[in-house]
C-alpha cells in the first residue's frame, strides 16, 4: 500500500493510458454527480414544502363557525353559530395531553391612533400561547402574559409594520395608542414570517378586548396546536373528535359541514409526507440506479484493462511476482481512478447546486443540497465498488499461468 514504486507504477500507467482513466472515471464521476443533484433538488422541494407551512405552526388546528346549512334540534337552518369561551375550554378539557399549545381569539377591524397619524388595523384579542402558534418573534420589549390577561391590563403588542406607519422612529415600547377611543399601552414588538399583512396587526389580552365589546365572551377562532408525537392520522382524528364534541354543544347537525369548521394542517402534513416520500422514492431509485451504472461502467473498464495488460501479468509471474502482488497493483489502481473521479464527481455536483441556488423557487425547489453524511456513504460505496471492480479481474488474471498470459493477444 505504502510502496512508492507502486504508487509510480500506477501513475505512470494512468498518464500512458489518458482515454483509458477518463473512459474508467467518467461513469464514476457521472454517477456519484447525477446522485447528488437529484438527491439536492429532492432536498429542495422538501424545503420548499415546509417553507410553505412555515407561516404558522406546522401543528396547528383552527377551529371557526359560520352558518348552519340544515336544520336540527329544532333550531332552523342559516342560523349563525357563534363560539364562545365555553367552547375554549371544553377544547383544552379534552385530552389535554394532545395539546402543546392554545388560544382563543377574538378579532375585529379598529381605528388605530397616535399622534396625528392614524389607520385601520385589524385587533386580536388572545393569550400569550398565540406567539408560539403564529410563530412570531418579539423584537422589542416583550409578549402579552397570563397576568396582563388576569387584570384585563389595556396593553399591546404591536406589528412592526404598525410600529413603521404609526410610531415611525424611536422605541414604541411605553407609548400610548387610541384603539378606538381607548387608550393602551405598547408593551412589546413583534416580526412575522407571514410578511407584511401579518405585522399590520395588534394584540391584545383577549380579557380586555372583550370587555371593551361589553362583556361579551365570543371568540372569532380557536387555535390550537397537537402534541408532535401523534401520528398524522391520530391528529386528524383527534381534530374530528373536537368537531364532533363542539358540534353536539351547539346543537348542530353531524352532517353540517358549514357550522363548525376545523382546519387540521395535519391533513395537509399527511399528503404532503405521502407526496415527499414517493418524490424520495423516485430519486433514491433514480439516484441508487446512477450508482449502479458508474459501478457496473468501472467493472467493465477493469475487466478491459486486465485483459489489456495480459502479457504484462504474464512477464511480471515469469520473473518471480506473486498472485498477491500482481492482484494489490491492479486494486489500488482500481481504487485511485474510483477515488480520483468520485471526488471530481462530488466536486461538480456540489457546485451545481450552488449555482442553482435559490433560482429554481418559482419550481418550488428552495435551498438544493445534500448533506455530507449522504455524500461519504455514496463516495465509500464506491470505494468499496472500486475494491470489488478491481479485485475480481485481477484475481482471475494472477491465477494464469505465465505461459499462457505470454501467449495472450
Amino acid at each position: 500500500m505504502f510502496d512508492l514504486d507502486r504508487w509510480r507504477e500506477i501513475f505512470e500507467s494512468i498518464r500512458s493510458n489518458v482515454l483509458r482513466t477518463i473512459l474508467s472515471g467518467f461513469t464514476v464521476a457521472l454517477g456519484l454527480y447525477i446522485f447528488i443533484v437529484l438527491f439536492g433538488i429532492g432536498t429542495g422541494l422538501k424545503n420548499a414544502f415546509t417553507e410553505g407551512f412555515a407561516r404558522d405552526a406546522t401543528n396547528l388546528i383552527s377551529i371557526f363557525a359560520g352558518k348552519t346549512s340544515v336544520a336540527y334540534g329544532g333550531l332552523q337552518e342559516n342560523r349563525q353559530v357563534v363560539l364562545k369561551n365555553d367552547d375554549y375550554s371544553q377544547v383544552i378539557k379534552t385530552d389535554p395531553e394532545k395539546i402543546e399549545s392554545s388560544t382563543p381569539r377574538y378579532s375585529t377591524n379598529m381605528t388605530v391612533k397616535y399622534g396625528k397619524e392614524s389607520g385601520s388595523y385589524q385587533i386580536s384579542g388572545a393569550n400569550p400561547d398565540e406567539q408560539i402558534i403564529e410563530n412570531r418573534k418579539v423584537t422589542d420589549g416583550r409578549y402579552i402574559t397570563n397576568r396582563d390577561l388576569d387584570l384585563k391590563q389595556n396593553v399591546a403588542v404591536i406589528g412592526r409594520m404598525v410600529q413603521r406607519d404609526l410610531l415611525k422612529t424611536g422605541s414604541p415600547i411605553g407609548r400610548d395608542l387610541d384603539i378606538n377611543g381607548t387608550f393602551f399601552k405598547v408593551i412589546g414588538v413583534f416580526s412575522d414570517d407571514g410578511g407584511d399583512f401579518d405585522e399590520r396587526m395588534i394584540t391584545v389580552p383577549i380579557t380586555t378586548l372583550q370587555q371593551l365589546k361589553k362583556g361579551s365572551d365570543t371568540v372569532s377562532t380557536i387555535f390550537l396546536t397537537y402534541n408532535t408525537d401523534m401520528t398524522p392520522a391520530q391528529a386528524i382524528a383527534y381534530g374530528d373528535q373536537l368537531q364532533k364534541e363542539l358540534k353536539a354543544k351547539n346543537k348542530v347537525s353531524p352532517d353540517d359541514e358549514n357550522a363548525i369548521v376545523v382546519r387540521n394542517n395535519a391533513k395537509n402534513m399527511d399528503k404532503t409526507f405521502q407526496f415527499l416520500f414517493i418524490i424520495t422514492l423516485i430519486v433514491g431509485f433514480i439516484g441508487m440506479g446512477t450508482l449502479l451504472a458508474g459501478i457496473i461502467g468501472i467493472s467493465n473498464i477493469m475487466v478491459y484493462i486486465v485483459k489489456e495488460r495480459t502479457q504484462e501479468i504474464g512477464v511480471r509471474k515469469a520473473i518471480g511476482a506473486k498472485p498477491s502482488s500482481i492482484v494489490g497493483l491492479i486494486m489500488q489502481e482500481s481504487v485511485v481512478i474510483t477515488a480520483i473521479s468520485g471526488l471530481v464527481g462530488v466536486g461538480l455536483g456540489v457546485l451545481t447546486l450552488k449555482l442553482i441556488g435559490d433560482s429554481l423557487e418559482k419550481y418550488f425547489i428552495m435551498d438544493p443540497s445534500v448533506g455530507w453524511g449522504l455524500i461519504a456513504v455514496a463516495f465509500i460505496c464506491l470505494i468499496i465498488s472500486g475494491l470489488v471492480a478491481g479485485f475480481v479481474p485481477a484475481y482471475r488474471a494472477s491465477r494464469i499461468k505465465p505461459i499462457e498470459a505470454l501467449r495472450a493477444e
